[in-house]
């Protein structure tokens, strides 16, 4: 028996001793000598593996793992290594039987952030995360004897997105309360009424307290200097309160009223100053449950206490020391604001005595009306243009994801007529319907790309450019596109500045801008195009939104056609919205112009009168660096395939169905993942891979640049190609697409897909 044992591989480690022992034998299995090569390989792969690595054996699961996952089972050694981890560990064959049931039974299994909790031998509690890979280990004849895992620790990752998930939650929640302190405070400073100052501080302090009520109590006593006035309520009728007697100075109330400071208590019924005061020894019968209370006082900066602003809540607990914080920062502003109040209240009085200042009166007030008019029709302003642009980032999200799905389809569409164009060669009625058939994928293509450019999601490769000498560039490309009845003039201003732009994008930016404006002009007029050094100051950026003040490069095509109402103006950049008859254009092309601009850090503005012509200003943010050669198109890369190996990761099966074919046609090696973990697990077993071809959203806990990371940590020599419809802020960031990443975007063709891969394998374009 110790020879057998022996005779086991030196590189097991810990466990590898285990197994080597003289006397180690296996319920069920007898000594090592007798089991069958089929466990002795998986236990031979397995002692080998770099990865926490284990295998199970027969019926009873009986567990054997090596020393990468050793410090996971070092207590439990003496009862689970070797036996029946069903009988041995049940607290734990509770949480992740099932899923070595499933594998036993002929499936592979993939759990990814696999909650196990439970208790140790020695007492410890267990309570981790793993992601848990089983493959069913076949005998000779084809029936299922074992099982071969990996479990990998992945508590800490689960740990840390728990903790910056609760950080985020705080700093929104601290946001949203500065965000009412601020609204609140707006509202009260300069309002001259009392009651609506006290009654929006205390819907503001429910706001942001989560107060089931909140009252503010005037500090008028009576002759015994005992009541408080109601002022105002919140959350609850003012009925609640009127069919009670007014708050009398009781211990709870006497540090709020007195002005000594805050009383918040997590439940007030056990405060040892409540209920002592007769007659009722606490709150009257009939009043609202309170448990969780927080007071405080509203005191003028001379000291003097105006009132108290009171919250409460059935359930106790519900009060926080931020809330406390912001209650009182509220509390300073609204006793600033009724203290003005009062003052001003005082000044009409005193002036009604004296109708000698009754003229300086009305100029005061005059001029006070005219500073609140017009900060009331700035803040409206302002509040019209943030609506305005949370309506186009509301329209710009939902493009972005029809965009998304509808390219994964048209990839399909594509795909298969690429393939099937081969099929029906040399038929011509079949070749023409394919043609047919793959225009309108074209066509769908662009209208994707337009909705895209207009939710800001398309992935840009900026350039820092020379508008000038971009736009000499494009004269022969514009001439074609208008015709030879329209004029076209060039301006552009000397010492102009650069600007960082995507070439391809600014190119389709100005060329719908011209044929906007040729249709404007019914293909006969003047189209002028400037470019010139601008400067926007705060006084025009400050209604805009998201448009800082500085400088830019200012680019404006001017056409001397129809014009645009004035009340269509708001509506141009609209997707799908076109002032030309039905079935003269999808609407997409300003909506493109507009997104791009606003992606690229921009503004657009656009000018227009019925009869005399449309100007459309761009506004590129100026940058001070020398101007980039602009890189050829990927239609100069040879249209050629390879030898090489690439692994497509892609989780549409029929899109990863179609590019697999078109792939293996062009002569490359071609292996398949379904996903991130996948395709990572096939790089981690050892195969020469020369590309990964991987979709950029893919479901699972392990994303594409991460995986592009881990296979190129493991692979230096690896390229990497992602392709995607849509990328949502994976690989691309503050609109761009991120340093070195290398992109195929949905739908392409075979001869596209072809010419990136040779650019990307031999490390080129053009």
């Amino acid at each position: 028996m110790a020879t057998a044992n022996a005779a086991w591989p030196n590189h097991g480690g810990e466990t590898g001793e285990m197994l080597r022992a003289p006397d180690f034998t296996a319920p069920g299995l007898g000594p090592v000598s007798a089991w069958p090569p089929a466990l002795r390989q998986a236990l031979d792969l397995m002692l080998a593996s770099p990865q926490r690595a284990f295998v199970t054996w027969g019926p009873d699961f009986i567990f054997f793992y090596n020393d990468a996952i050793l410090s996971a089972y070092r207590d439990e050694n003496r009862r689970i290594f070797g036996r029946s981890y069903r009988d041995s560990w049940p607290e734990v064959w509770a949480e992740v039987g099932r899923y070595f049931e499933r594998a036993y039974a002929g499936e592979a299994v993939a759990r990814n952030g696999m909650h196990v909790q439970g208790m140790r031998g020695n007492g410890e509690k267990i309570d981790i995360r793993v992601d848990l890979t089983m493959t069913p280990i076949r005998d000779a004849e084809g029936k299922v004897a074992g099982i071969f895992g990996i479990s990998a620790d992945r508590t800490e990752h689960f740990h840390t997105a728990e903790r910056e998930r609760e950080a985020r939650e705080a700093l929104e929640e601290k946001s949203r309360t500065l965000e009412i302190v601020n609204q609140a405070g707006s509202a009260i400073t300069g309002d001259l009424d009392a009651a609506r100052v006290a009654q929006t501080a205390v819907d503001a302090g429910v706001a942001l307290s989560g107060a089931q009520f909140g009252a503010f109590f005037y500090n008028v006593r009576d002759a015994k200097g005992e009541s408080y006035m109601l002022y105002a309520i919140s959350g609850v009728p003012r009925s609640e309160f009127e069919k009670f007697p007014m708050p009398r100075n009781t211990q709870v109330f006497a540090p709020t009223f007195d002005g000594t400071g805050i009383v918040r208590s997590d439940d007030i019924t056990q405060d040892p100053r409540y209920g002592h005061n007769a007659p009722r020894k606490g709150m009257p019968e009939g009043h609202l449950p309170v448990r969780s209370y927080l007071a405080v006082p509203v005191k003028t900066p001379a000291g003097e206490v105006i009132g108290g602003l009171f919250y409460g809540h059935a359930e106790a607990g519900r009060f926080s020391d931020a809330q406390e914080d912001s209650l009182a920062s509220l509390a300073g502003q609204a006793a600033l604001a009724m203290d003005n109040a009062r003052l001003f209240e005082a000044a009409e009085r005193e002036i009604a005595r004296r109708t000698e200042v009754e003229a300086a009166l009305q100029l005061l007030n005059d001029r006070l009306e005219a500073r609140v008019a017009e900060a009331i029709g700035e803040r409206e302003a302002v509040f019209a243009a943030l609506q305005q642009a949370q309506k186009m980032e509301t329209i710009g999200k939902l493009t972005g994801g029809v965009a998304h799905d509808f390219n994964n389809l048209l990839q399909v569409i594509s795909g298969n007529l690429q393939l099937l164009a081969r099929d029906v060669d040399g038929q011509e009625r079949a070749e023409r319907r394919v043609a047919n058939a793959l225009a309108g994928v074209q066509r769908g293509s662009k209208l994707a790309s337009q909705l895209l450019a207009f939710g800001r999601r398309q992935p840009l490769e900026p350039r820092v450019l020379n508008v000038g000498k971009f736009l000499v560039g494009m004269d022969d490309m514009l001439r074609r596109a208008l015709g030879e009845a329209i004029g076209i003039e060039v301006i552009t201003s000397g010492g102009l500045w650069n600007c960082q732009a995507d070439p391809t994008q600014l190119e389709n930016a100005i060329l719908n801008l011209a044929i906007n404006a040729r249709d404007a002009m019914e293909g006969t007029g003047k189209l002028t195009i400037e470019a010139a050094n601008a400067s926007l100051d705060d006084d025009y950026t400050y209604k805009l939104e998201d448009v800082p003040a500085g400088q830019y490069v200012m680019l404006a095509v001017t056409d001397t056609g129809s014009g645009i109402a004035p009340e269509l103006i708001e509506q141009v950049f609209e997707p799908f919205f076109s002032t030309k008859p039905e079935g003269h254009g999808s609407g997409l092309g300003l909506s493109m112009v507009y997104g791009f601009v606003k992606q690229s850090g921009g503004h657009v503005k656009i000018y227009s009168e019925i009869g005399h012509g449309t100007t459309v200003k761009l506004y590129l943010p100026r940058v001070r660096k020398p101007e980039e050669v602009v890189v050829g198109p990927l239609e100069t890369v040879p249209l050629r395939g390879g030898s090489e190996t690439i692994l497509v990761a892609e989780d549409d099966p029929e899109v990863q169905a179609t590019v697999v074919e078109l792939l293996t046609e062009l002569g490359y090696t071609v292996l398949r993942a379904n996903d991130a973990q996948s395709a990572l697990s096939v790089v981690e077993s050892g195969v020469a891979i020369d590309l990964l071809f991987t979709d950029v959203v893919m479901p699972g806990a392990l994303k594409s640049p991460e995986l592009a990371r881990l296979a190129r940590a493991r692979l230096p020599a690896l390229a990497v190609l992602f392709t995607s419809g849509y990328t949502e802020n994976a690989i691309v960031h503050d609109g761009r697409l991120d340093a070195g990443v290398e992109l195929l975007s949905k739908p392409y063709t075979r001869e596209q897909l072809a010419r990136k891969v040779r650019a990307v394998l031999e490390g080129k374009r053009g």
